[in-house]
């Protein structure tokens, strides 16, 4: 479900953001079903799904060349 903090974030929501964000990244899901609503905190979400999905994409290169 969406969560609209357009109005109220704080540093705790934009970390949490992020978290849940890296998390999606990881596992893979898509990065258009980002969960929040509100352009900071999408971004936030935005920037840990890239940074998931970059740790993801690492990960499965070392695990091929090995």
């Amino acid at each position: 479900m969406a969560q609209d903090v357009s109005f109220a974030w704080d540093m705790d929501s934009l970390n949490k953001a992020y978290r849940q964000g890296y998390m999606a990244g990881v596992m893979g899901p898509d990065q258009r079903k980002c969960p929040y609503i509100g352009e900071i905190v999408e971004a936030a979400w935005e920037a840990g799904w890239e940074d998931g999905k970059d740790v993801a994409l690492l990960d499965q290169h070392r695990r091929l060349a090995s």
